[in-house]
């Protein structure tokens, strides 16, 4: 289905606006818009393997955390970015690909504690393994990418980068959930039992649906690391793939701009907050849960919702009157 005209236009002001938005701020604004783009790539990951094809994962966290880890300790050593993400793709794909086999066994809350393990395990590694990660030390001087002989250590261009690559994996995601495997997906988080029936490899596309995620999930790491050109345990513990898991399911999980909206309340919404002074993270917190209890679908049901309130008179008014 087409978009209608006038969501072309209001994704190319958005486009435009945020192509032009470092232009207005301070390095600091840079920085948390920034943020916001790799970190809506790690959501956009999980939304396909949670909103899309039903599959929920705690562990989405870790996989960013590996992205960054590989990038940190490659690209210190001199090798360039791309081959890091490359290398951070296959290697994320894999890993989750094998974390999807549970997934074929258990379902709900006995795959959420599988994939709580997962996370918790990598979180150890991070920590403790410090002939590979250098432990709870971190790793800094992580340094910027350049691109056709062009520096990205001005912040401006590093945001633009982090922009440029949402751009391309947005693309890349419209893509794969309007083709025939987005379609299975979403039979499979429906009724599995009737999409088997029905001739979908149910099996293949549950471990695609966390492959692909976490590759995803992965790339947001690799974008990471450079970004904050620090990096140590604690950035990657659970509460990251809690957090995650929140910008999905607040944004509108199933959605496609589900986690652009989720991921902008959690990361942007308390920097915007900061005027009510220590009461920001309380006022975030009250927002979310009230969120929460009156629209479980997210910021993208509520608008839906109010689209069809005000919908309902327009139709009424439209219909024939059949009365005698």
């Amino acid at each position: 289905m087409r978009p209608a005209p006038w969501q072309v236009a209001l994704g190319l002001a958005a486009a435009v606006a945020l192509v032009a938005a470092p232009f207005g701020l301070k390095p600091y604004g840079i920085y948390i818009l920034s943020l916001w783009a790799v970190t809506t790539i790690a959501a956009i990951g999980l939304n396909l393997t949670l909103g899309y094809a039903g599959q929920i994962s705690l562990a989405q966290g870790a996989f960013v955390g590996i992205g960054a880890y590989a990038a940190a300790l490659l690209t210190t050593q001199g090798w360039p970015l791309a081959a890091a993400l490359a290398l951070t793709v296959v290697l994320c794909f894999v890993i989750g690909w094998v974390l999807g086999y549970p997934a074929l066994r258990v379902q709900h809350h006995y795959l959420a504690f599988v994939t709580l393990a997962f996370s918790t395990l990598a979180f150890l590694v991070f920590r403790n393994e410090e002939w590979l990660t250098k432990g709870v030390y971190g790793i800094s001087g992580i340094p910027r990418p350049s691109l056709a002989g062009l520096s990205t250590n001005d912040a401006r261009v590093f945001y633009w980068f982090c922009l440029a690559s949402l751009g391309i994996v947005s693309l890349l995601v419209w893509r794969l959930v309007r083709s025939p495997w987005g379609r299975a997906f979403m039979a499979l988080r429906e009724n599995p039992i009737r999409a088997a029936s029905l001739g979908v490899d149910t099996r293949r596309y549950t471990l695609m649906a966390f492959a692909i995620g976490s590759a995803l999930g992965g790339v947001s790491g690799v974008l990471y690391a450079p970004l904050v050109e620090f990096i140590e345990p604690n950035a990657f513990a659970l509460g990251l793939s809690l957090n995650l898991l929140l910008m999905v399911i607040v944004g509108g999980s199933g959605y496609f701009w589900g986690p652009f909206l989720g991921t902008a309340v959690s990361v942007l919404l308390p920097e915007w907050l900061r005027f009510t002074g220590g009461m920001y993270l309380i006022t975030y917190a009250v927002f979310v849960m009230i969120l929460m209890a009156f629209c479980p679908q997210g910021l993208i049901g509520l608008g839906e919702r109010f689209v069809r309130r005000a919908r309902k008179p327009a139709d009424a008014a439209a219909k024939p009157d059949t009365a005698p």
